[in-house]
């Protein structure tokens, strides 16, 4: 087993209060509504807290139909939070996990930049390439985007 490291930024006009309270703390509401076409539903096992397994459901014609997360820990007042893809979804027979710490910070401007570090776990002698990295990434945008899109459009949610 091989272990990639990977650091990414985007940015977004939604502050980072609000868009942690969409990724961590109400994700099960807020995602099957602002991502519709892709999220079915998210079922969460016992208190969503460390150690805890979050299971997504995507829509038909996706892919794949769902992907487990295991929560690492979030902390509220520095809208920060980890967890680890650790079933279904990308990680097909090359990957045996995915581990995201991901951090929301005050932009200079407005809104926010989105910090993340993600660590892939190969299977074998497999070697994860940059190019398949970011096809990851890109893969994942889709719903990123819905959800800030679906706060800028409801001021109210998620404050």
């Amino acid at each position: 087993m091989g272990v990639v490291s990977y650091n990414y930024e985007s940015t977004s006009p939604v502050t980072p209060a609000r868009l942690f309270k969409a990724f961590v703390l109400e994700d099960d509401k807020v995602w099957p509504i602002a991502a519709l076409h892709a999220i079915k539903s998210i079922e969460v096992e016992a208190n969503p807290g460390p150690g805890s397994i979050v299971k997504i459901n995507f829509v038909e014609g996706l892919p794949f139909q769902y992907m487990k997360h295991q929560i690492g820990g979030h902390d509220e007042n520095k809208f920060s939070y980890s967890y680890s893809l650790i079933e279904g979804g990308p990680l097909g027979d090359k990957l045996e996990k995915i581990n995201y710490k991901n951090k929301f910070e005050a932009a200079v401007g407005g809104g926010t930049v989105c910090k993340s570090s993600l660590k892939f776990y190969t299977v074998g002698d497999y070697v994860i390439t940059e190019d398949e990295i970011k096809a990851l990434i890109k893969g994942s945008e889709g719903v990123y985007q819905a959800i800030e899109a679906y706060l800028l459009a409801n001021p109210d949610a998620c404050n």
